[in-house]
């Protein structure tokens, strides 16, 4: 029942962030003149699951940005590469060998639709050439119109960049808790999410697009850290 608790308090705390930033965005509504925190952590959610016993939309990815020392990428560095390319050779695509995220979506996609010979290289190295990329261009643009329609919140973490930093530490323990990775099944994913269809056994298992962290075990006290951040972060508007 501890799991459970906490999981109540964490969405707890996704409401009360949802209040002060203003509601859930979707990228396909977002750009860069928006005033977004340099630093934080984000939450994806998915659009039409809730949680068993509530009305609040699941989570479905938790990420952040900048844990390397001294990397100086941004919170919205980060989801603009989620989003992909608005304009230009790429439009509306993308690059999944710069985002985890669209890799990993372009897997299930190609896994439940049956085009891995259309697609025998995706995920295959941190760089393309033009030609291969615009090949891969028509399921870019697919993982775009998947991804970009995923609501979703942000908190502003705004400390250096660190794998000890208050970032990684939420995230870390926010991936933890969420995930279905060998414990009690909480928040059953819908039959229809896509994740089933991935070939990485721990996002099936997860119920999240995620891999690192969500077998590890998570410390509760995390929820105190981003309770306090949720007071601090400002609104988008």
């Amino acid at each position: 029942m501890i799991r459970d608790e906490n999981l109540d308090k964490f969405y707890s705390l996704l409401d009360e962030l949802e209040e002060t930033v203003g509601g859930k965005r979707k990228l396909k509504n977002c750009h860069g003149r928006m005033d977004w925190p340099n630093r934080g952590v984000y939450f994806f959610f998915h659009p039409s699951e809730t949680r068993e016993s509530t009305h609040q939309l699941r989570v479905t990815r938790i990420g952040t940005h900048a844990v390397s020392a001294g990397s100086g990428t941004s919170l919205w560095d980060r989801l603009r590469t989620h989003r992909g390319a608005k304009r230009g050779t790429y439009e509306n695509g993308g690059n999944h060998r710069g985002s985890v995220f669209r890799k990993r979506i372009g897997e299930a996609l190609i896994e439940r639709d049956g085009h891995q010979r259309e697609y025998p290289e995706w995920g295959v190295g941190s760089s393309a050439a033009r030609e291969l990329r615009l090949e891969e261009l028509e399921m870019e643009r697919r993982v775009s119109e998947y991804l970009r329609d995923l609501p979703f919140l942000w908190v502003r973490v705004d400390d250096e960049p660190s794998p000890e930093s208050d970032r990684a530490y939420i995230e870390r323990n926010a991936i933890a808790m969420v995930s279905n990775v060998g414990g009690k099944s909480i928040d059953s994913r819908n039959e229809k999410w896509l994740g089933h269809y991935s070939p990485v056994r721990d996002i099936r298992e997860s119920g999240l697009w995620n891999i690192n962290h969500v077998s590890e075990e998570y410390r509760p006290e995390f929820l105190d850290s981003l309770a306090r951040y949720i007071e601090t972060t400002p609104n988008l508007d």
